[in-house]
């Protein structure tokens, strides 16, 4: 067995894994490939990468096609991750809905945590409204729906359990956060129900239409599309601004942009961190 893969076998595959994840591979990242897909290569008895490829071809009911699709996602992430999404929907997004209910305007909020991974930022976002929520007589948790998102099986299957282990739950967490919203049950911690029951996840490729999935008032993408193509971020981004209420908002990585791919947001800026609102 070679776990070296030839330029036409890249090629193959590389188009293979754009086509079910949106996941655009450079001409240099041929070692990801062979890192990530190797084991599952040898697992299934392939003596080389274009077998591998062929078996794919064969994958009728796609069971493979999952596995490789985990394999290749990338599920970094980490409690409150860049802290300023978190002060921006605390100190600005939060007040003006709570001030939308308080004038009757609105009754009900619903916010999308696309690209979801393990959970760590839906549930970054329920600790946030149930902490906003204490802190005021008008808003109450029950008044939010978070949905979260993501392509990944085995991500979402650790998301739904909302149990993390240690080195999970000590990126990013702060420590008054896990004694008030975890119970510790070794070797895990286990979230409080009242915080999960304020997510639903489901499992959603973003290059698929969302529009069954809404309308939302604020969106959380962050840290996926950078791994897609231009073509791929403009439909995704314009998919967005559709979907959004208007005057909605969406939050993006600290290294992205909606530079040129994307003129329905306006870009705001707090806390040392930009958002965008939609519908200019």
């Amino acid at each position: 067995m070679t776990n070296t893969i030839t330029s036409e076998e890249f090629h193959q595959i590389r188009a293979y894994i754009e086509a079910q994840c949106g996941i655009a591979l450079g001409d240099q990242k041929a070692y990801l490939i062979e890192t990530r897909l190797a084991k599952l290569m040898a697992e299934n008895g392939c003596d080389s990468f274009g077998e591998f490829y062929a078996l794919l071809m064969r994958d009728i009911r796609a069971v493979l096609r999952e596995k490789i699709v985990d394999a290749m996602t990338t599920n970094e992430t980490l409690w409150f991750r860049d802290s300023h999404p978190f002060a921006i929907l605390r100190e600005k997004l939060l007040p003006q809905l709570a001030e939308e209910f308080r004038t009757g305007k609105r009754n009900h909020f619903r916010i999308w945590s696309a690209a979801c991974s393990t959970g760590q930022e839906p549930y970054s976002i329920a600790m946030a409204i149930h902490e906003f929520c204490r802190m005021q007589t008008t808003l109450k948790p029950e008044h939010f729906e978070i949905l979260a998102t993501d392509i990944s099986p085995s991500a979402l299957f650790i998301a739904m359990a909302g149990r993390y282990d240690r080195l999970a739950i000590n990126r990013g967490l702060p420590e008054e956060f896990r004694d008030r919203y975890f119970r510790q049950q070794e070797p895990v911690w286990v979230l409080d129900e009242a915080v999960k029951k304020l997510v639903t996840f489901k499992k959603f490729n973003l290059q698929d239409s969302p529009d069954a999935f809404g309308p939302f008032d604020i969106a959380f993408l962050r840290y996926v599309a950078i791994y897609f193509s231009d073509a791929l971020k403009k439909r995704i981004f314009t998919n967005l601004a559709r979907l959004l209420s208007p005057s909605g908002y969406l939050i993006i990585g600290a290294v992205e942009s909606l530079l040129g791919l994307c003129e329905a947001f306006e870009m705001c800026e707090h806390s040392g961190g930009a958002y965008y609102r939609c519908g200019v």
